[in-house]
């Protein structure tokens, strides 16, 4: 596959095109057109996540680059298990967060890193911008730190994140640039879309984005849906994935698999109370909300940018979309006492994220028979407060965070203006 338009149309362009752009110039998000099937077969998850991922990459995005090209990229950036834990009977949770940054996202970025310095192209996207409401960041950060020849910039609220998340941007130096923003995570986001969509400075400082509104960085996740479906028996008994959900990125990974032909019951998109999806479910009328800050904080989004590709593969049918996916939303206090009741019940410990899935399971509970599979999108340890203070523990602080937490911070701080984040890229960012 390697033809992709913006859902908002125009025409069409290369993988290559679309991963070093990130942002469609009308300001769309790329999308395969058309989606190529999985075809017949079933993915060597016997073998390990890095098998599946190949087995996965050369069926979606097989021709997007040279075949040998591509399995050294997965191979490269996808060096780490991805675990099925069952935890109840028939309730499994997906450990995603057992990569460098300790998050869901190092999939996906690692991933996009190393595609784009495979490529040609590379010379010509000099800086990576990413928002982040927390863990985005740190992914991105690690998996393009001292990547040549690549700088990139990335910007976080001010506050909103733990200390954790942060220190995993602000610690890196060399070629990563930490911007504290005097913000939320929205204008974040609008101040990268913002830069995106102006094309002197896009093109005068070689900017693609990181975020999960590029190809690169979406199509990876649906390489560990895949793997999940795989170990629990491919079309044998299909399984209800229940996603933590914010920017929507991590759900619509799961529906393009689904839609290529991964067998799945249905989805269940697990909200705090940031619920701007569940209510275009309900009510079919997209609405941006100004995002609330919560114990999940990177899923504090209330203008989730992939929306707008969910919709785009449903054909703006709110309805077929309904019966693939159900959402719910939940608060802080039922996301604590969830930690604390699993925690009691059955010895697994969840992050805050993990939880709000954990809490959503009900719906899926309601979708039918067949097991449940609850992404865990990031580590524990990352949540201190919450989860110690839940669960009565001394968590253990993993090596490669640890080493993050000694190392001293450097930061920009910065305004939500637009005119603010333009200078900066043009005076201290880009070469």
């Amino acid at each position: 596959m390697n033809a992709f338009v913006s859902t908002r149309g125009g025409r069409t362009v290369s993988f290559a095109q679309a991963l070093m752009r990130g942002l469609a110039p009308d300001g769309g998000l790329y999308v395969p057109a058309p989606l190529d099937p999985l075809g017949g077969g079933r993915p060597p998850a016997e073998r390990g996540f890095t098998a599946t991922a190949v087995w996965a990459a050369e069926r979606m995005l097989g021709d997007a680059l040279p075949p040998d090209v591509l399995e050294r990229v997965v191979a490269d950036a996808l060096d780490f298990p991805v675990p099925l834990v069952e935890v109840e009977d028939d309730v499994h949770v997906l450990e995603l967060f057992h990569g460098p940054s300790l998050a869901f996202k190092d999939v996906g970025a690692r991933f996009m890193a190393r595609a784009m310095a495979a490529l040609p192209e590379a010379a010509n996207a000099a800086t990576i911008l990413v928002a982040t409401s927390g863990d985005t960041g740190g992914a991105v950060a690690a998996a393009f730190h001292r990547v040549e020849p690549f700088r990139v910039c990335v910007l976080f609220p001010r506050s909103g994140i733990s200390e954790r998340q942060r220190r995993q941007m602000t610690t890196l130096g060399d070629n990563v640039t930490a911007v504290s923003v005097d913000g939320t995570f929205d204008d974040c986001q609008r101040l990268a879309k913002d830069a995106f969509a102006d094309e002197p400075l896009r093109v005068h400082c070689g900017l693609t984005s990181a975020n999960s509104i590029n190809v690169g960085r979406l199509f990876p996740q649906a390489f560990y849906y895949i793997h999940a479906a795989a170990l629990l028996g491919w079309g044998e008994r299909p399984a209800t994935f229940v996603v933590p959900s914010g920017n929507l990125g991590n759900l619509c990974a799961g529906l393009l698999a689904h839609r290529a032909g991964m067998p799945a019951r249905g989805f269940v998109a697990a909200l705090n109370a940031n619920r701007a999806f569940a209510d275009y479910l309900e009510g079919g009328t997209v609405r941006a909300q100004p995002s609330k800050s919560t114990l999940s904080n990177a899923m504090d989004v209330g203008d989730p940018s992939n929306l707008e590709r969910i919709r785009w593969l449903y054909g703006e049918d709110v309805g077929a979309l309904s019966r693939d996916v159900r959402a719910t939303s939940t608060d802080d206090e039922h996301t604590r006492s969830c930690i604390a009741d699993v925690y009691a019940r059955t010895g697994y410990v969840m992050d805050p994220h993990t939880a709000v899935g954990w809490v959503g399971m009900d719906a899926a509970t309601r979708a039918g028979t067949g097991p449940k599979v609850l992404l865990s999108t990031a580590h524990p340890a990352k949540f201190p407060e919450v989860v110690e203070r839940a669960t009565g523990l001394e968590l253990a602080l993993p090596e490669t965070l640890a080493t993050r937490m000694a190392g001293p911070e450097r930061v920009v701080h910065l305004s939500a203006e637009r005119s603010a984040l333009r200078e900066l890229l043009l005076e201290e960012v880009a070469p």
